[in-house]
């Protein structure tokens, strides 16, 4: 039977089961009462769907309060244990898993290194498979009981249809790759399962809108700022965020080669593995070995030493001119997409911290035009170094709200996340 628009009872219903489940999970415990006007539903409508929704076990009720005409009002909640998520962060030194509830708590981790094979894709398909398997060993949790798994990658992705999610990650050699066949390939989880597979800037992003410094926000822009940096922007007009390949805007014409094989790309100035590299260039001596977030720690130390003895001249400058290049590509997000405010995150960005930031900032905000430039507030993300594997765990839990609360069934077609607009205000719409 058609509805209004041509949706059916069941698209209705399944949007009332959505509208009450966001609401709860992002304003709750929330009384029936509240829930009717949060969610423009009718009284009859909200009490339907708690009813329901307490009967699939996917809320419960968490006390009473009372009311003005002195009449109890029960409170219902999401139940954070009525649901599994994992999230995947493909990072630049280790595979990071991470299996969450439903609230987005941390119940089990894995980390496994890139090792010598680095990106190759077979390498870090073994990696995720892995992690997922140590996650769900550690829980004790079967795979049929999860609601999907959200992977956060480097490059452009692709939507190829019943191929699913290619990744052109033309900085880590991975040309059309197509990711999300080659994880389904393995069989470890059922195929019902969905993989949503997207760029690690946008799950940074996604997470920070939803749960950290961005929250309120109508329009902002995320920097990932690990080995190489890139970004998520969120409008009003882009509300579900979009990454941007910020790392590869050109900021001096034939300068040092990028890792993407271009010259004079952000990327090759400002990225932590380039920061580092310009270091040894200009004569710092890490220590012998030292990877390159222990190296970044060193130059750090060299350049602002926590003694109070005089700074490396050397690592000094190197930083100096790292914050200027770091502001005029965040100048250029200024000008172009005028967000109220701009995050840094990353390892790199949050290991060099609020002293650097200063820094960026001055820069910044001297080279953005005027009227953009009185607006905006820079700052560091909250969410630390998982932001990213939060961010992937939120998109299936955006699908599992889009589908009204059911779980993903044998032979159903993936539902993808809606959009996030609910970043411009910490909720979803």
């Amino acid at each position: 039977m058609a509805g209004l628009g041509g949706r059916t009872v069941r698209d209705l219903r399944r949007e009332s089961r959505s509208a009450v489940l966001q609401r709860l999970y992002f304003d709750g415990p929330m009384s029936r009462q509240a829930l009717g006007p949060a969610t423009g539903l009718s009284s009859g409508s909200v009490s339907n769907v708690a009813a329901e929704l307490l009967t699939d076990g996917l809320v419960e009720e968490a006390g009473v309060i009372g009311s003005d005409a002195g009449r109890p009002r029960r409170l219902l909640r999401i139940r954070p244990d009525s649901g599994r998520l994992i999230g995947v962060d493909v990072g630049e030194t280790r595979v990071r898993v991470e299996l969450f509830d439903l609230g987005l708590r941390e119940l089990a981790r894995a980390e496994v290194p890139l090792g010598p094979r680095g990106y190759d894709v077979d390498a870090v398909v073994g990696h995720v498979q892995e992690g997922m398997a140590e996650v769900l060993r550690t829980s004790a949790l079967a795979p049929d009981d999860l609601l999907g798994v959200g992977i956060g990658v480097p490059g452009i992705i692709e939507d190829a249809g019943d191929e699913g999610a290619v990744v052109h990650g033309q900085t880590i050699g991975w040309d059309a790759v197509p990711l999300e066949r080659r994880l389904r390939l393995t069989g470890q989880l059922p195929s019902h399962i969905p993989y949503f597979i997207d760029n690690g800037a946008k799950t940074l992003g996604q997470a920070e809108m939803w749960f950290g410094a961005g929250r309120g926000a109508r329009n902002a822009v995320v920097v990932l700022f690990g080995s190489g940096v890139g970004a998520c922007v969120v409008t009003e007009e882009a509300a579900q965020g979009r990454a941007v390949e910020w790392g590869h805007l050109t900021v001096r014409v034939g300068g040092r080669r990028c890792r993407c094989g271009a010259r004079g790309c952000l990327e090759a100035y400002a990225g932590a593995e380039a920061l580092v590299a310009r270091w040894r260039e200009a004569g710092g001596q890490p220590s012998p070995g030292a990877g390159e977030e222990r190296a970044l720690t060193e130059l750090l130390a060299a350049a602002r030493p926590s003694n109070g003895s005089t700074p490396d001249p050397v690592a000094a400058a190197v930083l100096a001119e790292t914050a200027e290049y770091l502001g005029a590509g965040l100048s250029d997000l200024i000008n172009l997409f005028q967000p109220e405010r701009v995050l840094i995150g990353g390892w790199a960005g949050l290991q060099l911290g609020g002293a650097f930031l200063d820094e960026v900032r001055a820069h910044a905000l001297a080279q953005a035009l005027r009227f953009p430039a009185g607006r905006v507030g820079i700052g560091l993300g909250r969410l630390g170094p998982d932001a990213v594997t939060v961010g992937a765990a939120v998109l299936p839990l955006a699908a599992f709200f889009a589908r009204g609360g059911q779980r993903p069934r044998p032979a159903a077609r993936p539902v993808k996340a809606p959009a996030w607009r609910a970043a411009v205000d910490g909720r979803l719409v």
